[in-house]
């Protein structure tokens, strides 16, 4: 059965996107969103976020990392007291942690929520973002440094007393405690779409997360990248990512998604482009780029239910659904047929669209697969 995850905005939301003054605006986010944010991201924003999240069927929150956003682990600490069963798939940089004192922050969150702590490894795109936390690597010596780094957690959480000599980390006698509840270990989420970020997954992560692009795209990366772990000897779990803008028809939800953007500052969605052009290395973002630029002429329509006009301002998981709960449900279904078993779906403003998709979309999909699996 698939399983459904979503983010919590820790950098601010709103019922617009792209409406920020272009000089105060960090355009590098997953949020479109800075201290200027409609809705602040204070703790009872975000911890009703997170109720409606376990509420409406969403087995895991996603707390993203980078400058613009709340720390992940000091939220996903506050969280799991308002919570019950709701996992937490907080974000970390390698190059701003180092793995034992990660390993001991996450350990002793999924200690005291009783293993509802999830990883995800973020090598991160923006050298410029980067470079303002004391980062200054190249791209292939970022993903080298993940491979590391996820390595070096897994026997963190599964060993006692090694040591480790590598290229970018060194330790002696490491051991953790506590131990992860979560055993053997828990899964390490990770997405690359560049050629060494696909190899890394296929070596070291157990989940492969994607960014959400049109069905055929999707098609071919999920067979390349079951062809890839199958090569390693390895089997892993896929996610991929949309957001989603429903209405009670076909046309209110195309209304809706235009007012997203009606209010978006030209000078931003240009800055934005310029920066993905000219700043950014991340292979993903330029692919959503390039699916914006490839749709513009007929208002960011990429495919059935699918637009790309949120990419002109987000610069990550930025292609949404938008169509009514029963079209956005077939459409999800076409994506879990390709072998994605996780899901993760978010839109603006958060906590309503949260709403809505607990209500109204996941539903539906378990009905249909449930009914796929009786036939």
């Amino acid at each position: 059965m698939v399983e459904f995850i979503t983010m919590a905005p820790t950098s601010g939301d709103g019922t617009y996107v792209g409406t920020s003054n272009t000089n105060a605006q960090r355009i590098d986010g997953w949020t479109a969103s800075d201290e200027s944010a409609e809705r602040p991201p204070t703790l009872e924003y975000i911890r009703a976020v997170a109720q409606a999240a376990e509420k409406g069927g969403f087995s895991t929150l996603l707390l993203p990392t980078g400058g613009s956003c709340l720390d992940s682990l000091s939220v996903a600490a506050n969280l799991t007291a308002y919570t019950e069963n709701l996992n937490f798939l907080f974000a970390v940089r390698p190059g701003s942690t180092q793995p034992a004192v990660f390993a001991k922050q996450f350990a002793t969150v999924d200690y005291w929520s009783g293993g509802r702590a999830r990883v995800n490894i973020v090598t991160g795109g923006q050298p410029k973002e980067l470079a303002s936390d004391g980062d200054f690597l190249d791209h292939t010596s970022r993903y080298k440094r993940t491979k590391e780094y996820i390595q070096v957690l897994k026997r963190l959480f599964t060993e006692d007393g090694f040591d480790h000599e590598g290229e970018f980390f060194t330790l002696k006698n490491a051991s953790l405690f506590p131990k992860p509840v979560q055993k053997p270990r828990p899964e390490i989420y990770f997405g690359g779409a560049s050629e060494i970020g696909k190899q890394v997954a296929a070596e070291d992560s157990d989940v492969y997360m994607m960014w959400g692009e049109t069905l055929e795209n999707s098609r071919e990366r999920i067979n390349e990248m079951k062809k890839l772990a199958k090569e390693k000897d390895r089997q892993l779990s896929y996610s991929i990512s949309f957001q989603v803008i429903l209405g009670e028809t076909e046309e209110e939800a195309w209304n809706n998604a235009n007012r997203l953007v009606s209010k978006l500052s030209p000078e931003l969605a240009s800055k934005k482009s310029e920066q993905t052009k000219k700043e950014g290395d991340s292979t993903g973002v330029k692919r959503l780029h390039q699916l914006m630029e490839q749709g513009k002429e007929n208002n960011f329509i990429i495919g059935p239910n699918l637009w790309a006009g949120l990419t002109q301002v987000i610069s990550g998981n930025s292609i949404a659904l938008v169509g009514t709960p029963d079209q956005v449900a077939d459409r999800l279904i076409e994506y879990v047929n390709l072998g994605f078993d996780k899901v993760l779906l978010r839109g603006f403003p958060h906590l309503e669209t949260i709403e809505q998709i607990g209500e109204l979309v996941i539903p539906r999909v378990h009905s249909r697969l449930k009914e796929k699996a009786l036939i």
